[in-house]
């Protein structure tokens, strides 16, 4: 099949033919890409409010979520965020989404996480990239669209429920709280986080234990970026965290 792009320059390494005697055209006119199975790739944006200036307690911190008005996880409270287009990089794809799906557009995002369980989603293999917003809400408005039935801000709170340590690996759960009060939402889930050390190396892990009505594995994004806002709240002298 012809090339996916139109400029080749980046790709010609030294110009010369592989092992079968072929250019880079050639080759890539013979590739087949539904040789492999294809996950799809989504985006979900963690976009959290604060009126002032935001200390380690996260204490009056709210979180944007939407609605879910389709399966799964249907009627489900979840992130902002979907499908990426094949021309769209990833941070273009939270952003578009988030403006499609609650009206909020503009923000300054940064990347946080890639979630790639097998099982995350029913419908296909999916993996999704997280992004992380700070915002004032008074300063955005917020308006459900596309497929969310209802997009709000929530108060959010974290609670420590336990933690343990064998060796090198350290284990801690989670509550998550989350409140509407017009809504009438009031839910919570389990988030079990793993870490793994080795020398300079450190692996972690958040996987959802009791879901609660937060969608699939949102309650585990979610508290793994409150984890990323409150180490960096200790330090905190930028006024773009104000």
């Amino acid at each position: 099949m012809p090339s996916f792009l139109e400029d080749l320059s980046r790709f010609r390494g030294t110009g010369e033919r592989n092992a079968q005697g072929e250019s880079l055209e050639e080759f890539l006119e013979g590739y087949e890409p539904g040789k492999y199975e294809s996950p799809s790739c989504t985006t979900d944006a963690v976009i959290f409010s604060h009126p002032g200036k935001l200390n380690s307690s996260l204490e009056g911190l709210s979180i944007l979520m939407v609605k879910r008005g389709n399966h799964p996880c249907i009627g489900a409270w979840a992130l902002p965020g979907g499908f990426i287009n094949m021309r769209e990089n990833l941070g273009d794809t939270a952003r578009r989404e988030l403006e499609e799906e609650t009206g909020v557009k503009g923000l300054v995002m940064e990347q946080i996480a890639t979630y790639g369980d097998y099982d995350r989603d029913p419908r296909s293999r999916v993996i999704t990239t997280a992004y992380m917003a700070l915002v004032d809400e008074n300063d955005v408005k917020v308006k459900a669209g596309d497929d969310a039935a209802d997009a709000v801000w929530c108060k959010v709170r974290l609670k420590l429920l336990d933690s343990s340590q064998e060796g090198g690996q350290v284990k801690n759960r989670y509550a998550l709280y989350l409140t509407n009060q017009s809504r009438g939402l009031h839910t919570s889930a389990v988030v079990e986080e793993q870490i793994r050390t080795d020398g300079l190396i450190r692996e972690q892990k958040f996987t959802v234990a009791e879901q609660g009505m937060t969608a699939a594995d949102h309650g585990a994004i979610i508290v793994q970026a409150l984890l990323i806002l409150r180490k960096r709240t200790d330090d905190l002298v930028s006024p773009n965290f104000l």
